[in-house]
């Protein structure tokens, strides 16, 4: 074969090789940025579009599906092992690592047929920590009263995290001794034909086979640097207290590791009168006297502000509970409301004059004498 027909062939190959393995979707198209984007740029762009085509605000047709075209993109460009995958093999490359990897191998390193090896001498792919590792999660407070819990209400926050120098990529360099952020791998012979491993702290390694280069002018603050972003916290009709509300992956940056959780904490700050048992709702009422015996109606106003009639025609006992149904909280699942619980408190006068005790007297001792008679019998 000559050699100009051998290159043919050559290339031939290569260019059906490149066209099966970069088929699919383009993922930096799906998110609208360039090849080159900062792991900033590309955070923005998904919260961006995932706040555009989220299903419970779009109801358009082909949102949904759209939706999860932009959270499969951020979920590979956002990890640096994945894009680096990606950005060799294309999404081919990229199925056939992570099928790899869940069958317990190691991508195109575990021993398949690797196109770009056979023409490049190597894919030069980084390899994976053996767990996925990430920044600290962030746990924060968040006070909300009974009548925020019960309306539901959107908060706008800022939030102040460490992000990571835009040109963050240009200050690092290849150090195959480091094995992950922080921890340098070295082999240390102890006797002929024994050597041990032994792991260091080096704060220079960032990630598996990667070192921070020393005095980089491309990111002169060092690694990171400071950014408020703004967060939308949708507060749910009927969250309770604990209830979790999380941001994942923005909390402080670092290279080499995913960012963090940032976690809201519902704290329940109760209305006096009022306290909550799940969806339930109670609290406590006053009455006179004459009302717990003939009867009464009162109008009464709920947490949000809305009114509603309570009506009692039999005897009122001290702390007798009086069931309202559907004026509790409303339910997480949408299906209605709780119920409110009404404990009566009979208020007795202080003082009766002569003539009112008579008149009391006279009114029920008869029904006393009569009910004490029925029992008899």
């Amino acid at each position: 074969m000559s050699l100009g027909r051998g290159f043919f062939l050559s290339a031939t190959i290569f260019a059906q090789l490149c066209a099966v393995v970069f088929c699919g979707d383009d993922y930096y198209k799906v998110l609208g940025v360039k090849r080159n984007a900062s792991s900033k740029d590309i955070k923005k762009a998904y919260r961006k579009m995932s706040l555009e085509f989220h299903p419970d605000k779009n109801r358009n047709e082909g949102a949904s599906d759209k939706f999860a075209e932009v959270a499969r993109a951020y979920e590979v460009l956002h990890d640096d092992d994945k894009r680096h995958t990606y950005d060799l093999h294309g999404e081919e490359g990229l199925k056939k690592e992570e099928a790899m990897d869940n069958q317990g191998g190691g991508g195109f390193g575990g021993g398949g047929f690797d196109p770009f090896e056979q023409f490049f001498g190597g894919g030069n792919r980084r390899q994976r920590d053996d767990s996925d590792r990430k920044t600290p999660d962030v746990t924060l407070p968040l006070h909300l009263t009974l009548q925020q819990l019960y309306e539901g209400e959107v908060l706008e926050v800022e939030y102040v995290r460490q992000v990571l120098c835009t040109n963050w990529r240009d200050c690092t360099q290849d150090q195959k001794d480091c094995s992950g952020p922080g921890v340098r791998t070295r082999m240390q012979q102890l006797a002929p034909g024994f050597v041990q491993q032994i792991q260091q702290e080096d704060s220079r390694c960032i990630s598996r086979g990667k070192m921070w280069k020393k005095n980089c002018k491309a990111c002169p603050k060092g690694q990171t640097e400071q950014e408020t972003i703004k967060l939308t916290i949708d507060v749910n009709k009927g969250m309770r207290h604990d209830e979790p509300i999380v941001f994942e992956g923005v909390t402080d940056e670092k290279v080499g590791m995913t960012a963090g959780d940032l976690i809201f904490l519902v704290k329940e700050q109760n209305i006096e009168g009022t306290t909550r048992d799940g969806d339930h709702l109670y609290r406590q009422m006053e009455i006179p006297l004459v009302d717990a015996l003939v009867g009464f109606k009162r109008t009464l106003t709920n947490i949000d502000g809305s009114k509603f009639e309570i009506s009692v025609t039999d005897i009122t006992e001290c702390d007798q509970v009086l069931r309202v149904h559907g004026k509790g909280m409303p339910r997480k699942n949408g299906r209605g409301n709780g119920d409110m619980f009404i404990t009566f408190e009979v208020e007795f006068p202080d003082k009766l004059d002569d003539k009112q005790r008579q008149q009391i007297e006279d009114t029920l001792r008869p029904i006393l004498l009569k009910e004490n008679f029925n029992d008899e019998l």
